[in-house]
């Protein structure tokens, strides 16, 4: 079993664009767009856009809210 290293995305509370994009399994321009349209939370630190990673369960979470009863 490999062990997690603070480089690893899994234990940042920020993700770059991308990696947000690659763990909603989506891309990277979509991801963009929900993250100016604030559907998606985000940071500005310095240049560099990052992810709030509670933000894409509470993404995920409103989604299956907003699901259409079938």
């Amino acid at each position: 079993m490999l062990e997690k290293t603070p480089s690893d995305p899994g234990l940042s509370l920020l993700l770059t664009v991308e990696e947000a994009a690659e763990m909603l399994r989506i891309g990277r321009t979509r991801t963009y767009e929900l993250v100016m349209s604030g559907r998606i939370t985000s940071v500005k630190i310095g240049r560099s856009r990052l992810v709030v990673r509670a933000s894409l369960q509470e993404f995920v979470e409103r989604l299956v809210m907003e699901k259409p009863s079938q």
